[in-house]
């Protein structure tokens, strides 16, 4: 039997924050289907050059009480990265917690504004160590 991946989708709680918040992460949109009569809206979000794997956002216009406080039981989001210091320095910049650091030279995590981890992985090799990466410390939870 023949399958094929087509999206992950996550609930978000203020659309517009949330695709700010991919967009510094560099997704972005590629499609949006809009149901007056469902009153919600769906925005496909997708990296550079990668529209077959695409994230769903999934915003409910009357608000959605059914979002718990903390989403950890989704488990995460992954994205390779082509510099993960400069990735996390940019995401820092614009006030973005970085949940936990890349001291390895490998391996950050984040979370969106609805509380989603997302997992940042360095393409390749790890980078050398470097600061202030090595000497920071995990921020809350990821």
């Amino acid at each position: 039997m023949k399958m094929r991946y087509l999206h992950t989708m996550v609930r978000v709680l203020d659309l517009e924050k949330s695709m700010a918040f991919y967009a510094l992460m560099g997704l972005k949109e590629i499609r949006r289907y809009e149901s007056e009569a469902g009153r919600f809206t769906l925005v496909y979000l997708a990296a550079d050059g990668q529209p077959e794997t695409p994230l769903e956002l999934t915003y409910n216009w009357d608000g959605d009480d059914g979002l718990p406080s903390d989403s950890r039981h989704f488990g995460h989001l992954a994205y390779e990265v082509a510099d993960i210091y400069a990735m996390c320095a940019h995401l820092a910049a614009h006030g973005v917690v970085i949940n936990r650091p890349p001291r390895d030279g490998r391996m950050a995590f984040v979370r969106s504004p609805d509380n989603i981890s997302i997992e940042l992985l360095q393409e390749g090799e790890a980078l050398a160590p470097a600061e202030p990466w090595t000497s920071m410390g995990n921020t809350g939870h990821w």
